[in-house]
């Protein structure tokens, strides 16, 4: 039997050129296509469909569903009452899109126990311009006026498309998380989209669905072709945010 091959995607062809997202491998899971460029247009139309890039330096770009997909519906994120307690204490300060550089920056540092980062300088670029255009965001924990730890996705239509969070202190990055899904919850979103699972999201109420749940979720809540833009102005104390 003839092993299958991946999809080459030309940076010429349309925003649309991605395979059906069922014809995605098994293993490794969820490859789908490889190729194309970073463009506004095709992050977003694949993004808007269940698809989204993932490689490291080196490699093409290569684009991504897996089955299953790894989701939070904003009101069952869990918050454990010592994580409340920790949070209640902490001193954290939240913001919104005051940073967005610094925060994609760190998540981009190299981690313990992990060699180099995915989010190359093509990535970076790319998801400045989508951030500067209102697509991408940012959430911004501080501790004592310094940067402690943060996050950042894409929000289109009721779907925000979690990209990475960092932590330079402890619990910063769940700090993110609860203010995120604060928000998302205020705004009627239906949906966080975590990717791929890891023992830290599914410890927060992150669940696994099905990739043809997910497609259909996304052709309804994803309609949308303004970029989301209510988010509060000012800095706010972890404990400001109701859940």
């Amino acid at each position: 039997m003839r092993s299958p091959r991946v999809t080459w995607i030309r940076a010429a062809d349309p925003p649309e050129s991605f395979p059906d997202i069922e014809m995605a491998f098994e293993a490794p899971n969820g490859l789908l296509a490889a190729g194309g460029d970073l463009s506004e247009p095709r992050l977003l139309h694949a993004y808007s469909r269940g698809i989204f890039p993932w490689f490291s330096q080196g490699q093409p770009i290569l684009w991504w569903s897996p089955n299953p997909r790894c989701v939070i519906q904003p009101t069952n994120l869990h918050i454990p009452r010592r994580l409340a307690r920790f949070f209640k204490n902490s001193g954290f300060q939240i913001t919104f899109n005051s940073c967005f550089d610094n925060v994609i920056a760190g998540c981009s540092k190299d981690r313990l126990g992990q060699e180099g980062t995915w989010i190359t300088d093509e990535m970076q670029e790319a998801y400045t311009i989508l951030h500067k255009d209102g697509w991408a965001h940012s959430v911004e924990v501080w501790q004592s006026g310094r940067l402690a730890g943060g996050l950042y996705g894409v929000a289109i239509g009721k779907v925000f498309f979690g990209e990475s969070m960092f932590s330079d202190d402890t619990n910063a990055s769940k700090a993110a998380m609860f203010a995120l899904c604060s928000i998302l919850i205020a705004n009627h979103f239906v949906l966080l989209d975590c990717q791929v699972n890891s023992p830290h999201v599914l410890r927060m109420g992150a669940e696994m669905i099905p990739r043809q749940h997910m497609s259909k979720i996304l052709k309804t809540a994803c309609t949308s072709i303004v970029p989301f833009d209510t988010w509060p102005s000012e800095t706010l104390a972890i404990t400001d945010f109701n859940y």
